[in-house]
């Protein structure tokens, strides 16, 4: 599927690491955070979330789902969907 693509710096983070880096420099953006639900599946779980910010006259009000899959009781993979790329990537800049 074609369409609007994330910024570079939002694109896989590996590692320990790349992830705690990558959640510091999104909260340093003043996000708040909803959490919609929590959605149970055979290998995972799902997260549906509302983040909303402002940032001088640039508004992010983000719907997304964030999808957890799980390996011997473990997260080994995290996957975000979007709900509006472009408003994403004007904000993260």
């Amino acid at each position: 599927m074609d369409g609007p693509r994330l910024q570079p710096d939002f694109g896989e983070a590996r590692g320990v690491d790349a992830v705690i880096e990558r959640a510091q420099r999104i909260v340093s953006y003043g996000l708040t955070f909803t959490l919609k639900r929590v959605l149970i599946g055979q290998h995972g779980l799902a997260l549906s979330l509302h983040n909303t910010a402002k940032r001088g006259d640039v508004v992010l009000d983000e719907h997304l789902a964030t999808v957890c899959i799980l390996q011997d009781g473990k997260i080994c993979a995290i996957h975000t969907y979007l709900s509006d790329v472009n408003m994403l990537n004007a904000f993260f800049v």
